[in-house]
């Protein structure tokens, strides 16, 4: 890959999305992980990642100045502590050769522990917008030139499905084909049915015929004189009655006779 130059004090976009595999450094709880950049003067610390244990997520980005000819970034991920010192988990270098050249870069990198051990990865996205056309141009001529370093899409077979082996038996229709003007068939095309027959006598025969006599209507009302003829009227105030005759000094009290 050709080297790139021309790139002092142009901005490269690094965005560390996620560390996963990590090495565990706690023995109880789960570790609280964050990860440090460091290209040239710029030094760039992530927010830690509480519990985040061996695959956290940061998705935290940044702006590098470039500098010619430094073309790596070192990575450093520590455990953060409340009490004591934090805990040294990894560190690697993230290359800048391939985003350089073709504008982007989207890869995992491996860490090492103090003892040279495998300690996890930290997977990093990277822009560069000012990339050169001519690297672009040349890797796109390169593809040319060499055909054999193109991916090829794999051939397509073509696929005929097989004869059947039998025919199957054809069954006579029970519908009759109609007329070939199409649908639907013209008018008078399907003989009429014949009319019903009509019977002027309802009911019919076979029932009896039932007599039906109209409800009697109801009588005139004549009003009754009140109160009725046969009770004379009373004169009013009533006559006196006659006093019954009690012969003087037939009873107690009675006054004397003349």
């Amino acid at each position: 890959m050709a080297m790139v130059s021309g790139i002092q004090g142009q901005l490269l976009d690094v965005t560390v999305v996620r560390c996963t595999k990590l090495k565990d450094t706690e023995w109880i709880s789960r570790q609280d992980p964050y990860v440090c950049l460091e290209y040239a003067s710029t030094k760039f610390r992530t927010r830690t990642c509480t519990d985040g244990g061996k695959n956290p997520v940061f998705q935290e980005k940044i702006n590098i100045p470039l500098i010619e000819g430094l073309r790596e970034i070192t990575v450093t991920v520590w455990n953060s502590n409340t009490i004591t010192f934090d805990d040294f988990i990894g560190t690697g270098r993230i290359q800048l050769q391939k985003v350089l050249s073709q504008g982007y870069d989207d890869s995992s990198w491996p860490l090492q522990s103090k003892s040279g051990k495998f300690a996890g990865e930290v997977t990093v996205i990277m822009h560069f917008a000012n990339a050169k056309k001519g690297d672009k141009a040349s890797l796109a001529g390169h593809a040319l030139t060499h055909p054999t370093h193109m991916p090829t899409a794999p051939p397509v077979a073509s696929y005929a499905p097989p004869p059947p082996s039998y025919a199957p038996p054809a069954y006579p229709s029970s519908v009759p084909p109609g007329p070939s003007a199409g649908y639907p068939p013209p008018y008078g095309a399907y003989p009429s049915q014949p009319p019903m027959p009509y019977s002027a006598g309802y009911p019919p025969a076979s029932y009896p015929a039932t007599s039906y006599a109209p409800p009697p209507m109801p009588q005139a009302y004549h009003p009754q004189t009140y109160p009725p003829a046969a009770y004379p009227p009373q004169p009013y105030p009533p006559p006196p009655h006659a006093q019954p005759y009690y012969p003087p000094g037939s009873y107690p009290g009675s006054y004397p006779p003349y």
